[in-house]
């Protein structure tokens, strides 16, 4: 499925999965960097037995066109096309900030909001824990990627943090590729106001990243955490803390995300 773009650009790539009764509740559930929407969300499939589950390719990763530069702004106008009359808005770590943005715009059409360890740390720079975390993620990307093979950027993602290496797929590569021209999400500026003035129900979901490894746990975890808590409050979102779950509780611990989302999609 290709939804119809903003005026000059070409189609995302949309997945759907909807075995539900026709006129189910919709979904739109945008995934991260260096991602694609179903291998995000692969552990959110079951949903679909009762809800319209939308999965939008972000431009420059999965089916989706390569961009020169991915943006989540940019992603902002492709949600905002896709939202349509309403659905219920889900966006994990990067796709947090474009879910935001579409959410400002156009509040009355999102039916739900869920952030999802969301990675818009200058929203909460007042704490130290995220101040001391962004001095830290500036310094560590202040080396030019566009120098770095996608291998590379793929090692430096990952290996330094206790994560495994994961294949290097043609697919994967391209999206190492697009992430190493991302515009930075941790420095976003999102208009917190509009979300806080919103009436759809909302949920900020955290992983207790007790069960990561200390290095990873010490570079964003504790701050992606505190950073959480702190939007939850801003805009009057439930937060949700899923133990044994790092930064992708929807994929480490799926059961208990389904749960929530279903409670709130049928809210």
């Amino acid at each position: 499925m290709n939804c119809e773009p903003p005026p000059g650009r070409e189609p995302l790539h949309v997945t759907v999965w909807d075995e539900a009764t026709p006129g189910a509740p919709r979904a739109l559930l945008v995934h991260g960097t260096m991602s694609w929407g179903t291998e995000c969300f692969a552990g959110q499939r079951p949903l679909a037995e009762m809800f319209r589950l939308e999965l939008p390719d972000r431009r420059g990763f999965g089916d989706s066109p390569d961009t020169e530069r991915s943006d989540y702004a940019i992603d902002a106008e492709d949600l905002g096309q896709l939202l349509g009359n309403g659905a219920h808005l889900v966006g994990h770590s990067y796709g947090a900030a474009a879910v935001m943005l579409a959410a400002s715009a156009r509040p009355e059409a999102v039916q739900s909001l869920t952030l999802i360890e969301p990675s818009v740390l200058r929203t909460a720079a007042g704490h130290p824990l995220v101040a001391a975390a962004l001095d830290r993620i500036r310094a560590a990307f202040a080396d030019p990627a566009q120098e770095w093979s996608a291998h590379e950027h793929l090692r430096r993602s990952t290996e330094p943090y206790g994560l495994p290496v994961p294949e290097p797929t043609p697919r994967l590569l391209r999206a190492a590729r697009s992430a190493m021209r991302e515009r930075p999400v941790w420095d976003a500026e999102i208009p917190l106001g509009p979300l806080a003035r919103a009436a759809m129900p909302k949920a900020v979901i955290n992983g207790t990243w007790e069960s990561a490894h200390p290095a990873y746990r010490e570079f964003t975890g504790e701050a992606l955490a505190a950073c959480g808590e702190y939007l939850a409050e801003a805009i009057g979102a439930r937060h949700i803390r899923v133990g044994g779950a790092a930064h992708a509780p929807h994929q480490d611990r799926p059961e208990q995300v389904n749960a929530v989302l279903t409670r709130l999609w049928q809210t």
